[in-house]
């Protein structure tokens, strides 16, 4: 498989010391790809700036200037978890226009998995409110853009430890986009319930699989080995969306799972292996994960998976 990855210096310029969320995140991505000799083997992707309409296909056009006028202004708190610097919208920008950029190569034939080191990262994001370290909703946005390119049925996968409040709340009244999550519950930010199927037309295309703290392994291979296919088959969709976040490992020090690295392995394989069997090109977007070491090992294996499949 013909892998690309999206990667920019202009990543690091959102960058708070001594917060979680921080550069050292890409820079240990970037160090670990280039030391296990994968990154030769890459398509490099430079990403493009969104535009504010773009990001509108999720957002609120007046949070949108808020954003910008905030950072003008020289930053802050947006709430309790999530800052932001002078640069961080245009640094927010330009993941949104990373994930899209991606959408594009892969629409055209370039490349058949695309893989985006991008942040500040999104799932967390609503549509006039930040959260959880998140500005704007990159993986929500790509959905939105796939479905104005004529997409009919877009599955998205979050596989991060935190529920994608922000993505699901997006889709769900809508049946064109399949939201599946897996995520330590009860924990922030409080949504993810079995209950929450979505309303209306987007009943039963929201399929969420709350673990509690101290699932490792075993849970995770049930979820993405049995769970996930199923309803991936069944929904037959035209492409895959993948929320990858990886603080659901072990040693992460902001959660309680206890996925390990081969676990992780055979989750991503098993989220390809689904792909391969119905032709469905694949995007992964970096959400969380804030143990260094095991964030560059496990982006590595991620992307060693793809190329492999």
């Amino acid at each position: 498989m013909k892998v690309g990855l999206v990667y920019d210096d202009i990543y690091l310029e959102h960058n708070l010391k001594g917060h979680p969320e921080n550069k050292d995140r890409l820079i240990a991505i970037v160090q670990e790809l280039d030391r296990r000799g994968i990154m030769k083997e890459l398509l490099h992707i430079s990403p493009r700036r969104a535009t504010a309409m773009e990001v509108s296909l999720n957002h609120d056009p007046s949070y949108i200037q808020e954003i910008a006028d905030f950072c003008l202004a020289g930053g802050g708190y947006l709430d309790p978890d999530t800052y932001v610097v002078s640069s961080s919208y245009e640094v927010a920008l330009t993941a949104v226009g990373g994930v899209l950029e991606g959408i594009d190569r892969i629409i055209s034939g370039e490349v058949q998995a695309i893989f985006c080191a991008v942040r500040p990262p999104g799932h967390h994001a609503e549509y006039a409110k930040a959260m959880g370290f998140c500005i704007f909703n990159n993986v929500a946005i790509g959905a939105h853009y796939l479905l104005q390119k004529g997409f009919e049925r877009v599955f998205i996968v979050d596989f991060d430890a935190h529920h994608g409040n922000g993505t699901q709340k997006s889709f769900y009244e809508d049946s064109r986009v399949f939201y599946f999550s897996s995520h330590e519950y009860p924990f922030y930010p409080g949504t993810g319930s079995r209950e929450e199927r979505g309303a209306g037309d987007g009943y039963g295309f929201t399929h969420n699989e709350p673990l509690p703290a101290g699932a490792g392994d075993e849970e995770f291979d049930r979820v993405y080995g049995k769970v996930f296919p199923e309803l991936f088959e069944n929904y037959k969709p035209q492409f895959l969306l993948v929320s990858a976040g990886y603080d659901a490992h072990r040693d992460d020090p902001l959660t309680y799972l206890n996925l390990s690295t081969e676990g992780l392995g055979r989750l991503v394989e098993n989220l390809l292996k689904s792909a391969k069997n119905l032709k469905v090109p694949v995007l992964f977007v970096l959400e969380g994960g804030y143990n260094l070491r095991v964030l560059g090992e496990c982006v590595s294996l991620t992307i060693k998976k793809m190329l492999e499949a």
